[in-house]
């Protein structure tokens, strides 16, 4: 059987489409430190070593929040998004180029809320790229890398795993799109046996995705 064609390209949003010196996550950190300490009354040394621990388990600090704890997951999205991106992130003309050279639809997939995601698109001057941003509350506030999270955000786009690249910097977050059959490219990490392609910068998509559209 013939493999199928590809349809979407799907980018991670955080530390993928834009630098990790921009500082950004840097202060979503900072915000779901403070969070966390506020609403368990844990010290700040305490916060980080659950967060430590969560990360580990559940993908997240709020896949543990939710798992062990009675937290309102909406108050605590709202809380560690609401931050000025702008300040932060500005228009980036290369990466804009290099999105227009792709042929493919193109989506975000984020554990982050859709809302924060079209406000970093925006941010970037890309925004006018993407069909769709998926975020966590789209997928039922299940986190990568559970793997009902990545079926339920390809259902969202209506598409299979063997029609999809996805484009991440982390590999942890990539081995569940894999083996549902996406095409995997790890961004600005260490090359990990569970990916496809690894690649020193984001601008560097395009080229793997064109070599692999000409095959």
């Amino acid at each position: 059987m013939a493999p199928m064609a590809l349809k979407f390209i799907i980018f991670d949003l955080d530390d993928t489409l834009y630098s990790r010196d921009s500082g950004l996550m840097q202060e979503v950190g900072h915000r779901i430190q403070l969070w966390v300490c506020n609403h368990l009354g844990l010290t700040w040394e305490e916060a980080v070593a659950l967060r430590r621990k969560y990360f580990h388990r559940y993908g997240t600090t709020m896949g543990g929040l939710i798992a062990k704890h009675d937290v309102d997951a909406h108050d605590y999205l709202i809380f560690v998004h609401d931050i000025p991106v702008e300040e932060y992130l500005e228009p980036n003309l290369a990466l804009d180029a290099m999105l227009a050279s792709i042929p493919l639809r193109k989506a975000i997939y984020t554990n982050a809320t859709s809302e924060y995601g079209w406000r970093v698109l925006r941010a970037l001057g890309v925004a006018g790229h993407f069909e769709r941003v998926v975020g966590i509350k789209e997928v039922g506030l299940r986190n990568k890398p559970c793997r009902d999270a990545y079926e339920a955000m390809l259902a969202l786009l209506g598409a299979q795993g063997p029609e999809c690249i996805l484009v991440e910097d982390s590999a942890r977050n990539l081995r569940p799109a894999k083996a549902l059959g996406l095409t995997t490219v790890l961004v600005d990490a260490e090359p990990d046996e569970g990916v496809d392609f690894a690649v020193g910068n984001v601008l560097e998509v395009g080229q793997v995705v064109n070599e692999l559209l000409a095959r």
